[in-house]
């Protein structure tokens, strides 16, 4: 049996896997589907549509699915959906997509989100990311797998904020963040890459040395974004024969090529 708290109330149309947990005064509604492990805190509002997977920890009064605070909303049925092995820590606040783009707001696996973090309709986080305590994303922003977003940092709506990437304390992101750089304050600023969370994930002494060349090309040389970029691209011809090294200069070459709001510089 769903080990269900006999204060919550579970809507007769959601779907739980026998082995979740659902703590007192828990509210699940219609429409939202929880996978086996999972447990759901006392108190928490989880609305649907909302998908959430296997093994995640949902601390309480955390409130998951809700509408989008958006003023073009107009009952379209949009969705969250959230992956494995996440921790969501207390009064969490995740809202579902618009039809103005995807429809579904995404957390992926192995996050590790503290409280009080929100985020607006739209948002896509990738995995293996640390949103600490107040992090606030805005409407349309993409995270990539692997970043860190440092507490009280606000980041503006349709902002993405590449792989491996570091805001400080209170950043205030306006811009895009590429991949492996260490931003903050504000006005932002780049403060070099971020070498020890590189290292932590097992990249060589050699990939770390093409991520640096790759900052001073963009940060420390004197040249424009589109001259920097040409000459990431001949980093990348020269390193074509080795996978590791071509995959993350593809990776900051496809992420300037993306970039609509403009890179923080």
């Amino acid at each position: 049996m769903t080990r269900i708290h006999p204060t919550a109330l579970v809507d007769a149309q959601a779907e739980l896997d026998a082995s979740v947990e659902v703590g007192p005064y828990a509210l699940i509604g219609p429409g939202v589907t929880i996978g086996a492990g999972s447990h759901i805190g006392g108190h928490c509002v989880i609305e649907g549509p909302t998908v959430i997977g296997r093994d995640n920890r949902i601390h309480a009064h955390s409130v998951l699915g809700g509408a989008p605070q958006d003023m073009k909303y107009r009952g379209e049925p949009t969705a969250l959906h959230i992956g494995d092995r996440n921790t969501i820590r207390e009064f969490c606040t995740f809202n579902r997509g618009t039809v103005q783009d995807a429809g579904v707001t995404r957390l992926g696996h192995d996050n590790w989100v503290m409280a009080y973090v929100h985020l607006a309709h739209d948002v896509q986080v990738g995995s293996h990311t640390i949103l600490a305590n107040n992090a606030t994303l805005a409407g349309h922003v993409h995270v990539g797998d692997w970043v860190i977003v440092g507490g009280l940092t606000g980041i503006h709506q349709f902002c993405h904020v590449g792989a491996h990437a570091m805001t400080g304390f209170q950043s205030h992101v306006s811009q895009d963040v590429p991949p492996f750089m260490m931003v903050s304050g504000n006005p932002l600023a780049v403060h070099g890459f971020n070498v020890e969370g590189l290292r932590r994930r097992g990249f060589s002494r050699e990939r770390i040395s093409l991520v640096k060349q790759v900052h001073r090309l963009l940060y420390r040389d004197g040249l424009t974004l589109e001259q920097a970029r040409l000459r990431i691209e001949s980093l990348a011809a020269e390193h074509s024969a080795d996978a590791l090294a071509l995959a993350d200069l593809r990776l900051m070459l496809d992420f300037l090529s993306a970039s609509t709001r403009g890179i923080a510089r």
